[in-house]
């Protein structure tokens, strides 16, 4: 038999402090997208420049950061680092392992883009005079946003629920970390998660529709 009591007025009293932690999570998730879709950017120019070099370490990259979990790699930039003498703080580690796993998996949402662009665009751009750093600027690399836009939205909502994994590194400002904080002070487990839960999830409800209106007024043609 349940003898389970629900406290719903102390857990709705946290709310305020739960909405702020949730802003600090959308901070974290957006930083992490922005560092994440310039390298991945880099990552992509990469594996095309022909550098067996620059074209190995993108390729390192993209492996690491899609087949290691990421709380792995959020541990490796807040302890790992701190072998090194380079100390992270948790806020700072949570975006730079949320960055890093992005960066991944967006450089390979772009190879894919790329693929989908047939080479006669390239060879129109070169027609043209266009140089190969122009033609792909101007017309591979919008057709390339545009077709792999819809997937880096799914790696926004999943960075967003990536930041949950800061409460192992220390971090308490987020919406996980108030929340864990909230319910070690009232034990009130469920209420406090539940309430969370819905944030997370009409914050990832929000983006995704967010993201659909500016597609379909951005990518009509």
């Amino acid at each position: 038999m349940i003898s389970y009591s629900f406290h719903w007025n102390q857990a709705f009293k946290a709310l305020p402090q739960m909405l702020d932690g949730a802003l600090v999570t959308l901070q974290i998730a957006i930083l992490s997208m922005v560092v994440g879709l310039a390298v991945a950017l880099a990552l992509t120019l990469f594996r095309l420049s022909g550098n067996r070099a620059l074209s190995g370490f993108a390729t390192g990259w993209v492996e690491i950061a899609r087949n290691t979990p990421a709380l792995f790699q959020i541990y490796m930039a807040h302890f790992g680092l701190g072998n090194f003498g380079i100390h992270l703080s948790p806020y700072t580690a949570l975006l730079v392992g949320i960055a890093f796993n992005n960066a991944g998996y967006l450089a390979e949402n772009f190879r894919g883009a790329l693929k989908a662009i047939p080479d006669t665009q390239t060879r129109a751009g070169r027609s043209l005079g266009m140089t190969p750093l122009q033609a792909f600027r101007y017309i591979v690399l919008p057709q390339m946003l545009r077709v792999a836009f819809l997937p880096a939205t799914n790696q926004m909502v999943w960075a967003i629920l990536m930041t949950s994994l800061g409460v192992t590194v220390g971090m308490n400002t987020d919406l996980a970390g108030v929340t864990q904080e909230l319910n070690a002070r009232s034990f009130r487990t469920f209420e406090f998660f539940a309430i969370a839960a819905v944030i997370y999830y009409l914050i990832a409800k929000a983006v995704t529709l967010i993201a659909r209106l500016f597609a379909a007024r951005m990518f009509r043609y």
